[in-house]
């Protein structure tokens, strides 16, 4: 199968600014209600697995739709993929507003993921047709820094919108920002050339790409990091508000603590851009892992020793955003840089296995009490030491 894609060059401060906005656009509208779940079990009187279900569904959306984005917009064309996904994602925002009881805030959320969804698969497969080797890497790096801003500005944004207009003005924002990135894409976004020779049915081109990226295990190696990765940190994003509400953080207050891991993913992001030509990316795998682990550790050793507050909480997570600042980027260039013809669908793979571990690791502290960080430590723990086992197989493996 041969795709026919722009010419690599280095797009315009503008074109990356335009991608940088649509890919995080599926991060804001996950996170920016974060600090209104701490109320939503009293306000629609319903117990905290029953909330739980308002992020986790949203993930689960997130995901799946990236395996129908992926090939499609390898077969159609970039921008009307995420056009279309845009559009969706600000009607489910819209019904979210207007959600009269938890089921049907469950189920708007569960239709703006399902839209979120295009901006992350068409946006990463958009660097896989604009850059090469290294360079990708370092663009995924300066994109990873971008998107470590989204949880916490959109917590503290959203938790100001809770407290002074309500829950509902959060997802008003997301629809008008929607609106806007709609505009942004149609008018500032390259096309992806469609295929110039007679292809099969869409469904059987799909299904194709999928056994062909299933059938490598280096690929399934690297979605696996990412995964675990992504399941550790989305266990930290949907047990957060509970977390800190044990401490007495109220919801104007949660995205000033959240900050902490983003930011330092920041910087972990940045040292990938500067170091990977003469590093390499596993080896700078290899030190992002061993920066997650210890700060998970270290997190659930304070917190079995008894020091219950808010900074003995957050203070150790910073070496775990540093730690997946150096593990992602590498781990994203891989999975989209091994097959370039299938990266639209390699994207989707990689996709729906982050958001789907993610949605377990966000609903899986609904089933535990959160009165503290111990019982948060040792999910985490195990989320992070699956990635790792994941990773030592990757290294065992020449590289590609």
């Amino acid at each position: 199968m041969t795709i026919a894609t722009e010419p690599k060059q280095r797009p315009k401060g503008l074109l990356i600014a335009n991608l940088m906005a649509q890919l995080a656009f599926g991060l804001l509208a996950m996170t920016i209600c974060l600090p209104s779940m701490q109320e939503w079990g009293a306000i629609f009187d319903a117990g905290q697995a029953a909330v739980q279900l308002t992020f986790s569904g949203f993930v689960v959306t997130y995901g799946s739709l990236q395996l129908i984005y992926g090939p499609l917009s390898d077969r159609i064309g970039r921008k009307k993929v995420m056009m279309l996904g845009l559009s969706v994602a600000v009607a489910g925002s819209l019904l979210a507003a207007l959600a009269p009881d938890l089921n049907s805030l469950i189920w708007a959320r569960v239709l703006q993921g399902a839209g979120a969804a295009a901006s992350m698969v068409v946006g990463r497969a958009m660097v896989q047709d604009l850059f090469d080797g290294a360079e990708r890497t370092r663009v995924m790096a300066f994109v990873s820094m971008a998107m470590g801003l989204c949880p916490p500005l959109a917590t503290i944004l959203g938790g100001q919108l809770h407290v002074q207009l309500g829950w509902q003005a959060n997802f008003v924002v997301i629809a008008l920002l929607g609106g806007l990135l709609i505009v942004a894409a149609w008018r500032g976004l390259p096309d992806h050339q469609k295929p110039v020779e007679v292809q099969p049915h869409w469904l059987r081109t799909m299904g194709t790409a999928y056994m062909t990226l299933l059938r490598e295990p280096t690929f399934l190696l690297y979605v696996a990091i990412l995964a675990m990765a992504t399941a550790t940190f989305y266990a930290f994003l949907g047990a957060v508000p509970t977390v800190m509400g044990s401490y007495g953080v109220g919801p104007d207050g949660v995205g000033f603590y959240i900050m902490a891991i983003p930011f330092s993913y920041i910087v972990g992001s940045y040292l990938t851009a500067r170091l990977i030509r003469s590093v390499g990316n596993r080896r700078m795998m290899q030190f992002g892992q061993g920066l997650t682990l210890a700060s998970i550790v270290l997190m659930l050793v304070l917190a079995l020793i008894g020091l219950d507050s808010p900074l003995a909480f957050i203070l150790p997570l910073l070496f775990l955003g540093i730690g997946h600042g150096l593990m992602v980027p590498p781990s994203l260039s891989g999975t989209v840089g091994l097959m370039p013809a299938l990266a639209g669908s390699a994207a989707a793979v990689a996709g729906l296995a982050q958001q789907l571990t993610g949605a377990l690791g966000g609903f899986a502290v609904g089933l535990f009490p959160q009165n503290g960080a111990v019982n948060l430590g040792w999910l985490m723990l195990f989320f992070a030491s699956c990635g790792a086992l994941a990773q030592w197989f990757l290294h065992r493996r020449a590289p590609r």
